[in-house]
């Protein structure tokens, strides 16, 4: 019984399973949109919002109304504090507090701080879909090479077998081509295997079930536009870089954490009031010469702290932080800048090698027209014309990997300067 269950489990899950074909853009603009990782980024930034406004809810009147009705025999006592009343109301405000005042400050720096992040994921997360994108593609484009590639395998393997049959070669060269034609198999293989795992890590990635599968669309897209100068996206990284702005916002609010303590010295004052109706069955008369049953109060109270010993040690430890935080804004402003450079440098070197992988395949491209002349003519067997087309494909695969090498470099030199996300609009 349990063997049924799990097949119709399984074949609810695959039915469940949905496929999508999508171009490059498409699928970055889909990720910056539903990503989970990106989508929690959202929500810590939801919830620094609304650390601002309770941090700033003590500056705001806070009025509680309730009852304090009770029966009383002998002396009238207080109840928390109040007469036994019938209603009682009492409101309370900061008016001056320079402690709670940099809190304010401190949580609206962590709000910004907290925007910062979700810019930063959102191109962390379009350069991983890219990533996985350009995965996809590669391997599916170069499968259906590979699988060319076995039908000319196939083809030599039969001609090797009838030169062997007919003594005009040794068997050597027929094992030779059966092992080239199960290395082709086997190549195959791996592709289909990275193309489903790139597929279905695209799928999470754009914020789809693990069961579905992302296809790519065959599209001559332009190249990725690269800034004007290598000076100048260092620069305009150093000053607009995700990661550094993010520090810089630490920094600022640990700066104000820092005033908010030393601040923890001054007085504060805040603003009371309450009001309180009593019963006219209480025995207040009996001892009381004169009984008023509305009564109220307003003033300002005032604290000035005396002795705070732990002042001095959170400040040494906020110090620390702070110090820790320029250490590392200062070190991953030289990542940067030495990540910027390195990833200029792979650009040139993947565009030379685009270049000379592009010469490589016009070059076996005329060579092959060449053998099919000679083979038209006579003058050249099968088998050798069907070594240059395994050349021509290896070439054509060497090609489309120069050219992924060369669009993955170019689309990091984006997510390095944070213009990514805007070069897709």
């Amino acid at each position: 019984m349990r063997i049924p269950a799990l097949v119709l489990l399984f074949g609810a899950l695959l039915a469940r399973a949905e496929e999508h074909t999508l171009t490059l853009r498409q699928a970055i603009e889909l990720a910056t949109r539903q990503n989970p990782d990106l989508a929690l980024a959202r929500l810590e930034e939801v919830k620094a919002r609304a650390a601002v406004r309770a941090a700033r809810d003590p500056f705001l009147p806070r009025v509680t109304v309730g009852s304090g009705l009770a029966y009383s025999n002998g002396f009238p006592m207080s109840i928390e504090g109040a007469a036994p009343s019938v209603v009682q109301a009492a409101a309370q405000q900061y008016l001056f507090n320079r402690p709670q005042s940099y809190q304010v400050a401190q949580a609206k720096e962590d709000a910004r701080g907290a925007a910062i992040a979700v810019a930063g994921k959102r191109d962390e997360v379009a350069f991983r879909s890219v990533s996985f994108y350009l995965d996809a593609e590669r391997a599916a484009r170069i499968g259906a090479l590979v699988r060319k590639s076995i039908e000319n395998q196939q083809a030599i393997l039969d001609a090797v077998r009838a030169q062997v049959g007919e003594g005009r070669a040794l068997p050597l060269a027929e094992k030779q081509a059966a092992l080239n034609l199960a290395r082709a198999r086997q190549l195959a293989e791996d592709l289909d295997d990275d193309r489903a795992t790139a597929e279905t890590a695209l799928a999470m990635a754009l914020g789809f079930p693990a069961e579905d599968r992302v296809h790519t669309v065959a599209e001559d897209r332009p190249a990725p536009p690269l800034p004007p100068s290598e000076e100048g996206a260092i620069q305009a990284a150093v000053e607009s870089n995700p990661e550094l702005r993010q520090i810089e916002s630490q920094i600022a609010s640990k700066q104000l954490e820092l005033r908010g303590e030393k601040a923890a010295r001054l007085p504060r004052a805040d603003l009371v009031a309450q009001y309180g109706m009593l019963a006219k069955f209480n025995n207040y008369t009996e001892y009381f010469s004169h009984f008023q049953r509305n009564n109220g109060e307003i003033g300002v109270a005032f604290q000035l702290p005396v002795f705070r010993p732990g002042v001095r040690a959170q400040m040494a430890e906020s110090e620390a932080d702070l110090s820790h935080l320029k250490v590392e804004l200062a070190n991953a402003r030289n990542r940067l800048s030495s990540d910027l450079q390195q990833s200029f440098r792979a650009v040139r070197k993947a565009e030379t090698a685009a270049e000379v992988a592009r010469l490589d395949l016009e070059v076996v491209r005329e060579q092959l027209s060449v053998y099919l002349a000679q083979s038209q003519e006579g003058r050249l067997g099968l088998s050798q014309v069907e070594q240059a087309r395994l050349s021509e494909n290896d070439k054509w695969i060497a090609f489309y990997d120069a050219q992924y090498a060369l669009e993955r470099a170019r689309w990091n030199v984006l997510r390095l300067t944070g213009a990514l996300t805007d070069s897709v609009r």
